[in-house]
């Protein structure tokens, strides 16, 4: 977002919020800010967030999950903006810097000012409280060794940004864009980024072709005053153009937010919005949401990893280092051949040759040269008992590796699927209850959370698909169902269980290719055809030392399918 949209969605906020009362401030993670303001009747919840890649400020209308305890930012903000009111939102020097003023009562009574900058400076993104000149707190601090040029600390002076050798829209008249215009040469569009405040490269080439048609046209081949004079009346008229849009890839697919429609983008990948803010967050919710959730979730799903890699190592040294069972039955045939022949073997021999009468022919065999030929024997009886026993446990250490490595495979989609912090701490203590993976500091303390339920869908024909969100939840359906209701699971592959509540009847075919869908969506399979089989929750049985959720099953049937998100968004969903 460059300060040319940021300026248009100023303006936009300003005239929703300004005057309103400030209801409440929430802080739902470490760079995310929202402040809830009552104005003319409605509620407003006002976003900023200062996530580098992802800064942006709008009015939103999404939910977002708040931490157990507020961050002290958030906090201080309270203290100072709750019950006061919001008296403008400005756009400073045409760039990507806002104030927002606020006027609350101190603890004596008396009117105070508050002031909350923000600033969409990329990785130096920030907000900032501010009284009187001086830092009440700043969502990022910036000591010395940081910067030397300006730090961010409670108690400093707040010092405003350092400013760019660039033109406001206020001061970018037909002369001053004309004086700077003599001493450039090179593409208009480079011109109008290198001498216009707050406008990115996309929004340089889209005034540039609003004034000749051909951004690349070269200073020194354009009239240069008659551009100064188009130019300047185009900036100074900019406002009117608003028109919010929503620049789309050729997937469709949001790939920018727009203040008004580009003419130097094509119309078919445009489209229209009924607000600035709603086409900034149309583009950045998803993207920010789930990016997120990859930054909460990344020291767990290095733990899984870890794990499920140390798992498959076990496995495959238990596969290389037992013997195969004609490798141990080659240990007992020359311990007998040695006992058949034990007259003939002279003691500190290193190896005998002897008649085979297993095979007909003869077999050299190496011997311990300081044992007596019986010893000998013993020592190749030895070996195969060894052999023997060591494959029962290696069969069972095989199956328990195998098992763990199912249900961190569970866990890592369960956590790739996750969409709220509730989510991950489940998945988190299931697998340290399991011994898995340790109980470390990332996870949460505090008041338990009331377990989650199971996603709920009800089918056209009145049945109750139930489908679990990670293996405890998978574990409590089995737990629940009765034997004749339906279970569902696509082959071979991590996903949720899915069962069709029944009660007794013929559950009816589009019921059934309803579940096998959502099957196919719950699992690592999403977005593509896979095969989901199907069979009575009687015929499903817990895996013997598995982990929650894990079974095996029989007599089952199958179906292929596949669900889009377009066919999920559509169902009803009651909770």
């Amino acid at each position: 977002m460059d300060g040319l949209m940021l300026g248009f969605v100023a303006r936009e906020i300003d005239q929703a919020l300004s005057g309103g009362r400030v209801d409440r401030v929430t802080q739902p993670d470490d760079d995310l800010l929202i402040i809830h303001v009552r104005n003319q009747g409605q509620s407003h919840r006002l976003l900023l967030c200062a996530t580098p890649g992802y800064t942006r400020l709008h009015l939103t209308q999404k939910a977002y999950e708040n931490p157990p305890q507020a961050p002290m930012f958030c906090m201080l903000a309270r203290k100072h903006l709750v019950g006061g009111r919001l008296l403008a939102v400005k756009q400073l020097y045409s760039d990507r810097l806002l104030l927002l003023r606020f006027s609350n009562l101190d603890e004596l009574g008396d009117p105070r000012e508050t002031l909350l900058y923000f600033e969409a400076m990329g990785k130096h993104s920030n907000l900032t409280l501010v009284q009187e000149g001086k830092i009440l707190d700043a969502m990022r601090h910036v000591t010395l060794e940081m910067s030397r040029v300006r730090q961010m600390l409670p108690g400093l002076p707040f010092v405003m940004p350092p400013r760019q050798d660039k033109l406001t829209q206020e001061e970018a008249d037909a002369a001053a864009i004309h004086t700077r215009m003599l001493q450039e040469e090179g593409p208009l569009h480079r011109f109008i980024f290198r001498s216009i405040a707050g406008l990115g490269a996309h929004s340089a080439q889209e005034l540039a072709q609003r004034v000749t048609v051909q951004p690349d046209s070269l200073l020194g081949e354009i009239d240069r005053e008659q551009t100064s004079q188009e130019l300047a009346a185009l900036i100074q008229g900019i406002q009117a153009y608003s028109q919010p849009t929503l620049l789309l890839e050729e997937d469709g697919t949001p790939r920018e937010a727009l203040p008004f429609a580009f003419v130097s983008c094509p119309q078919e990948f445009q489209r229209e919005m009924p607000t600035h803010s709603e086409a900034i967050e149309t583009l950045y919710f998803e993207r920010d949401l789930r990016n997120r959730f990859n930054q909460r979730s990344a020291g767990l799903r290095r733990a899984l990893t870890q794990a499920k890699e140390r798992a498959e190592r076990k496995l495959a040294l238990l596969e290389e280092d037992v013997l195969t069972p004609e490798q141990a039955e080659e240990l007992r045939i020359i311990g007998e051949l040695i006992t058949a022949h034990l007259h003939e073997i002279k003691k500190g021999a290193e190896q005998v040759t002897l008649p085979d009468y297993y095979t007909g022919g003869e077999r050299t065999i190496q011997l311990d040269t300081t044992q007596s030929a019986a010893q000998n024997a013993q020592r190749y009886f030895k070996r195969y008992r060894k052999a023997h026993t060591a494959r029962k446990l290696a069969a069972e250490q095989k199956q328990t590796a195998q098992n763990q490595i199912a249900e961190l495979e569970d866990a890592l989609y369960f956590l790739e699927d996750a969409t709220s912090s509730q989510e991950i701490s489940e998945i988190r203590q299931a697998l340290s209850e399991s011994g898995l993976i340790k109980r470390g500091s990332g996870a949460r303390k505090g008041k338990k959370d009331k377990p989650m339920k199971p996603l709920r869908f009800v089918s056209p024909d009145g049945f109750v698909i139930r489908v679990g969100r990670n293996s405890r939840q998978n574990e409590a359906l089995l737990k629940d169902a009765r034997g004749e209701d339906l279970w569902l699971h696509a082959k071979d592959i991590p996903g949720s269980h899915v069962l069709v509540t029944s009660g007794g009847q013929d559950v009816p075919e589009d019921t059934l290719v309803l579940a096998a869908k959502l099957a196919a969506y719950y699992s690592k399979a999403r977005g593509r055809q896979t095969q989901v089989d199907y069979t009575p929750r009687r015929h499903v049985k817990k895996t013997p030392g598995g982990g929650p959720g894990l079974v095996h099953y029989t007599g089952e049937k199958s179906l292929i399918v596949s669900m889009t998100q377009e066919e999920i968004e559509s169902l009803n969903q009651p909770k």
